[in-house]
């Protein structure tokens, strides 16, 4: 069996090892990428936040991202009936990026994998973590590739950005379910040839279908746009049939995508998504460090996944170069502190939505633009923000905005 010695082995080529690697890499250390799948390859979580950018402009990203011409997005648009809430990023609190791109993320993921694959950083595809032995903060990997040829990988500290996979979790029993409702997704990628019908192909729209369930319709410069309902699984057991059955009649089902998608044709046949959320007892360890899905992803809603993923693996990046100087680090103060605020105050926001909460918030007809502007940061993924008052006290804030207008207008009704 043969053996390879590096500074830091990453688990994962998505965004949160790609991320890390690149800013290992940069500060001289030796990096390895294993990857158990061969890129290009289908995943979820295609509309990025304006706070992604930081990191992917960090990692040295950002020129091949705008190379590929990928959809620009400057906001987010909620719709419930006739009611419209619209977000433009350019108006947010905070001061940062206020643009992004919404992206194929087979395209995006193998950009920034090929990126930092032309640093210097080797990417072995088609490579699956069998067996982690720690000795201390060292470490021996053995990895099988898909001949079933076994070899092992010495590294100082390893970053666990798996994603789905969640290697480290699943090999140490870190794993426990997260608290958040199971729900489920049906969505497909559609050639949205009267796309001219909605006009705004730079922004998200999340459409209010019912009280539980939304949809999501992301446009990609391609003339492709990602059309996905989410909701409780007992939701889509109403509709009868074969997944493309279901798909066309919750199409026609909902007024706002009914003549847009109606008869549309599909660039894949509609895939079902389930019982995603989860979480770990904890996101570090001695030897290595957990980033992106791999500590918890939460829901569709708000894009977050992407945004989690690179600022995880932005900051955990930076602690390891620290680390591997021989420099203390305190993982929980700098890492899990920061990184469980972001979680957090995502959550909070994630439950506000099912709950109906940002319902009566969005479509109030009465909307304070600074309060808008405030919230506005948070779903640019600005989460980190604690001159936010909808950040620092994300978890009370919205329910006293929510009532608050609830008596307002209640006082109007009775005048």
């Amino acid at each position: 069996m043969t053996t390879e010695k590096v500074d830091v082995l990453v688990i994962g080529a998505g965004p949160a090892g790609t991320v890390a690697a690149s800013i290992i890499h940069q500060a001289g250390y030796s990096v390895k990428i294993v990857e158990k799948l061969k890129f290009p390859r289908f995943v979820i979580g295609e509309s990025l936040l304006p706070r992604s950018m930081e990191a992917l402009e960090e990692a040295k990203f950002i020129d091949a991202i705008k190379a590929k011409g990928f959809q620009e997005k400057f906001g987010a648009k909620f719709v419930k009936g006739d009611k419209v809430c619209d977000f433009t990023f350019k108006e947010q609190h905070t001061e940062g990026w206020n643009w992004t791109w919404q992206v194929t993320r087979a395209d995006f993921d193998k950009t920034l994998a090929d990126t930092v694959e032309s640093m210097g950083v080797p990417v072995s595809y088609e490579t699956t973590v069998t067996d982690i032995r720690f000795n201390g903060s060292d470490s021996v990997t053995t990895v099988e590739d898909i001949n079933g040829n076994k070899s092992e990988i010495e590294a100082r500290f390893i970053v666990d950005g798996s994603g789905y996979g969640r290697v480290i979790p699943r090999l140490f029993n870190l794993e426990k379910n997260s608290v958040l409702q199971p729900r489920k997704a049906l969505f497909a990628h559609t050639v949205d040839e009267r796309r001219s019908m909605a006009d705004e192909p730079n922004r998200i729209t999340a459409v209010v279908h019912q009280p539980g369930t939304w949809i999501w319709i992301i446009p990609f410069s391609t003339g492709v746009t990602s059309v996905g309902f989410v909701g409780d699984p007992s939701f889509f057991d109403s509709f009868p049939g074969t997944q493309e059955e279901k798909y066309r009649a919750m199409l026609e089902a909902e007024p706002f995508t009914r003549e847009r998608f109606r008869d549309v044709e599909f660039v894949f046949e509609p895939r079902v998504l389930e019982s995603w959320s989860a979480t770990t007892d904890k996101f570090y360890g001695d030897g290595f460090v957990l980033t992106g899905n791999v500590t918890e992803f939460l829901d569709p809603i708000f894009s977050s996944g992407v945004t989690l993923a690179c600022v995880s693996s932005q900051t955990a990046a930076k602690l390891v170069i620290r680390k591997l100087k021989g420099e203390a680090v305190n993982w929980e103060k700098e890492y899990m502190e920061p990184t469980m605020q972001g979680v957090n105050t995502f959550r909070s926001y994630v439950m506000a939505w099912y709950d109906g909460t940002l319902d009566k918030i969005f479509f109030s007809d009465e909307k304070r633009p600074d309060v808008k502007n405030q919230i506005c940061s948070v779903l640019a993924g600005y989460v980190w923000d604690m001159s936010n008052p909808y950040v620092q006290n994300h978890d009370t804030a919205l329910k006293r905005l929510a009532r608050t207008i609830e008596l307002t207008e209640i006082l109007k009704q009775d005048k």
